[in-house]
């Protein structure tokens, strides 16, 4: 064998354990979504999304003006512990009892007509725009809303939405690098990732079976709080006339 054809079988050799090396990282870094059963990819451990998430959420309260209105605060927060004690449940039956102690949960009104939105960033912060309450129209309504993004969150579709927008777009670097490198564009990633911005363009292919998902789960955690999943007919008809049809997150 001529040394051409060695060198040859050596790079060979190196990519194909490269290429093996990386597939096992990945397969390593699969998930399965709690319901059901779909693998994901989760390529960021959730301590550094849990951080993450705790300085996001301030700045975006920092940012808004919170409501006032005692009436909506107080059904948001009430509507919400019903839904965030039935996730707990639902973590539990699932086997992911581990995963609760992540959850701080946080409730928030921020004062925005014109913003028909809501979303649940990781460890179940939570924002619910008031230009959403019109939609919703009652506590059964907004338990729709709020059973849907915190299905998201259990869901983690965030962490894989992330993953596969820093491997598309930064690399695949690891997200303490990227946000030491790129921090601009890494939190644009984050909160487009987690429905905080309209900026969803790159995150788009992968919505429709994310918001599936969180559909089906947050049927469950509406019946399991006590809510007649009934009433999601009803206000995602809503939401189509709003918006002409159904979009893929409450834009």
């Amino acid at each position: 064998m001529s040394r051409k054809s060695r060198d040859h079988n050596r790079v060979y050799t190196l990519c194909s354990v490269c290429i093996a090396f990386v597939l096992c990282a990945l397969l390593a870094a699969c998930a399965t979504v709690p319901l059901t059963e779909r693998k994901s990819l989760r390529l960021i451990p959730s301590s550094e999304l849990l951080s993450l998430s705790d300085q996001q959420y301030a700045t975006v309260l920092g940012e808004s003006k919170l409501s006032t209105d005692r009436q909506k605060v107080q059904m948001v927060t009430r509507v919400g512990k019903r839904i965030a004690s039935a996730a707990e449940e639902f973590l539990r039956e699932s086997g992911a009892e581990d995963r609760i102690k992540n959850y701080q949960w946080e409730f928030n009104v921020i004062e925005d007509d014109k913003t028909v939105n809501a979303w649940c960033m990781p460890g179940g912060k939570v924002a619910v725009y008031t230009g959403i309450l019109p939609y919703t129209r009652n506590e059964t309504g907004l338990a729709v809303v709020v059973g849907h993004e915190v299905a998201h969150a259990i869901a983690e579709h965030g962490n894989e939405r992330m993953s596969q927008a820093l491997l598309a777009q930064l690399g695949g670097v690891a997200l303490s690098v990227a946000l030491k490198e790129q921090p601009a564009a890494t939190q644009q990633i984050y909160m487009a990732a987690y429905g905080v911005t309209a900026n969803v363009a790159a995150l788009l292919p992968y919505s429709r079976l994310h918001e599936n998902e969180a559909d089906r789960i947050g049927l469950t955690l509406m019946a399991k709080a006590g809510y007649n999943p009934n009433e999601a007919v009803r206000f995602w008809q809503a939401m189509s006339e709003q918006g002409g049809s159904r979009p893929p997150t409450f834009l």
